[in-house]
């Protein structure tokens, strides 16, 4: 019995999907002929890979392994057949991004597609918005080639390369009356009590805001989490309440138009924005063309001083 790629890509659509019938159906094979791959799988490797349960099948610690193994290497092979139907034309296939939530990151998003299609019309482009952790993750599975990310402290799996410093700002309704003139730095006592909408604790933002609170000793009334940058813009100007953001999400975003934008100072909250790639599966040539037009385009971001992005 060998280990095909037809296998693995059973066993990877079946813990996607957590069902073997959903997968046969995906896959357009007949289910007992794919329980029968997974059972050579299990019987080449000799170790269980899947549990059954009622409600749904989920990979053991050896298939978790397989699992991360088999997304590597049907990533590879599928480049593979891109980069030999395009060996004769210009670089071509496909290269994801993640871009972190609530960043300046995601600010990147619109130079970032528009440098790859003017220097690169081959490539398609993939780009992902989501927390850092999970985009992490994503890398470490061989399911995205890079991402942005907050966060300069180590995570097995991936390399980080520190790229930026960012400054938070609280971002308030027009006619909400703040301490100070308009402008000016607030300390983050004067937050006290006010009603803010933040992210939910999961994720590393709302840890950074909740832990320079603290140090400053300022309780304010968080009425909402919310994930979605374009539902957190429509709350703030609808009176609802503020929220600490990057200042470039807030300029670079018409969801916030019109929004008036405070620094934090005692303590300033400002956060390190990360490249991370895996430290185990080499980039593709699509992948290595899109990390050099983003880090030409971070460089560009700091030598035009946008307010509070700063070097490391």
């Amino acid at each position: 019995m060998s280990v095909d790629f037809k296998k693995l890509k059973s066993f990877v659509k079946i813990i996607d999907t957590g069902s073997v019938s959903r997968a046969a159906s995906i896959l357009r094979v007949a289910q007992p002929a794919l329980s029968q791959q997974i059972a050579s799988l299990e019987a080449h490797f000799k170790h269980q890979l899947l549990i059954r349960s009622n409600v749904g099948i989920a990979p053991t610690e050896a298939g978790l392994i397989l699992y991360r193994h088999a997304q590597i290497m049907l990533k590879q092979i599928d480049q593979a057949q891109i980069d030999i139907d395009q060996s004769a034309k210009s670089v071509a296939g496909r290269v994801s991004i993640g871009l972190a939530t609530y960043s300046s990151s995601s600010a990147l998003s619109l130079p970032l597609l528009k440098e790859m299609k003017a220097k690169f019309p081959q490539i398609i482009v993939h780009i992902n918005d989501s927390f850092g952790h999970i985009l992490s993750e994503l890398i470490m599975t061989g399911k995205m080639d890079m991402a942005l990310i907050y966060t300069a402290n180590p995570i097995k799996g991936v390399t980080l390369q520190p790229l930026f410093r960012e400054e938070m700002f609280l971002v308030s309704p027009a006619e909400m009356a703040l301490p100070g003139a308009p402008g000016t730095p607030l300390p983050l006592s004067a937050l006290n009590g006010l009603p803010l909408l933040l992210p939910s604790k999961s994720h590393f933002l709302r840890r950074l805001i909740d832990d320079a609170l603290n140090r400053a000793r300022s309780t304010p009334d968080v009425i909402s989490e919310v994930e979605s940058v374009p539902a957190l813009g429509a709350a703030v100007l609808d009176g609802l309440g503020s929220t600490i953001l990057p200042a470039s999400v807030v300029t670079e975003t018409s969801s916030f138009g019109g929004a008036q934008v405070r620094p934090l100072t005692t303590p300033v909250i400002d956060a390190t924005v990360s490249l991370c790639v895996s430290d185990h599966l080499p980039l593709s040539e699509p992948a290595l063309a899109a990390r050099s037009v983003l880090l030409d385009i971070v460089g560009k971001l700091l030598s035009s001083h946008h307010q509070g992005i700063r070097s490391i």
